[in-house]
């Protein structure tokens, strides 16, 4: 637990704009500045998935995602948003097409002359069980796309609320220039009730919150440098933040590149030759970049 964790800044807490209880496209607009949002793809175009309906869900004339282009601090950027209420954030062929389109076509703006970073607001359980295969391959599409704009422009994960980024999006979580979470966000590749009813609730029960958070949460993903940034839940902390992160640019190597210091950070943890307990505080501090270096 962190000293601010501990003495929390009550005065912030209750003087914040909560993001988390804004709804998703108003999530995206509160990014962007004034007046310049304007969404793609929207309800009204009627894209919808073409699987939900046989299998008697009531699918989403947005299937779920939200997309927003507009100026961020001034710059084009893309606010790319998930709908937690629909599916549990569930991605699938559509919904993944749009994130997938997206990225692209920013990467082909930023070609042609017009840089245009990304944001990523993911609040996602991963692929949706009813699309299965298919969600798995346009995941793998959104990972594509994001490779391609992140050699160009920077793309800013977000991971704000409780449901948190779990499963395929998990990955492109890890792919992100920089990821920014909240003390209530979470982040896994595997959600704690997939965990518990594969392996048992020994291995990880889903029910104890304090375990779950401890272990997925903000504080220890953002301390272990696996996230970049740990922000108040408030609009103007993660739009500050956001702006922050797009204007380091892209980083010369982007933490999924840097493998040595990946692999180091897990034998601290789980080592195949456990080290004398001397050298393990060295052997972490060494696996833990400074803040600065966290790009």
């Amino acid at each position: 637990m962190t000293p601010e964790d501990r003495h929390p800044d009550w005065t912030a807490l209750l003087a914040r704009t909560g993001f988390i209880e804004l709804d998703t496209r108003a999530r995206a607009a509160a990014l962007l500045d004034d007046g310049t949002a304007r969404e793609l793809c929207g309800p009204f175009d009627r894209i919808e998935s073409p699987w939900l309906e046989p299998q008697d869900v009531v699918p989403e004339s947005d299937d779920g995602v939200i997309v927003v282009k507009g100026r961020l601090d001034g710059r084009p950027t893309v606010v790319i948003a998930i709908e937690q209420a629909f599916q549990g954030g569930g991605i699938g062929e559509v919904s993944g097409v749009k994130i997938a389109t997206a990225l692209s076509l920013a990467a082909r703006d930023s070609r042609s002359g017009t840089p245009t970073a990304a944001v990523l607001l993911l609040e996602t359980g991963g692929v949706r069980l009813q699309e299965a295969n298919l969600g798995l391959a346009t995941v793998a599409e959104v990972c594509s796309a994001l490779l391609e704009l992140r050699a160009l422009q920077p793309v800013i994960g977000v991971i704000a609320g409780a449901l948190g980024c779990f499963g395929g999006m998990s990955i492109a979580a890890g792919l992100c220039t920089s990821l920014i979470m909240t003390r209530e966000g979470r982040l896994g590749l595997d959600g704690p009730q997939v965990i518990e009813s594969e392996a048992g609730v020994a291995e990880f029960d889903a029910s104890d919150h304090t375990l779950i958070w401890s272990i997925n949460g903000g504080t220890q993903r953002t301390g272990t440098g696996l996230a970049d940034a740990l922000v108040l839940d408030d609009v103007a902390a993660l739009r500050s933040a956001v702006v922050e992160a797009i204007g380091h640019g892209v980083p010369r190597e982007h933490r999924s590149q840097r493998i040595g210091e990946l692999r180091a950070r897990l034998e601290a943890v789980d080592p195949a030759h456990p080290p004398a307990p001397a050298d393990l505080a060295a052997v972490w501090a060494n696996a833990v970049p400074p803040a600065g270096d966290r790009r």
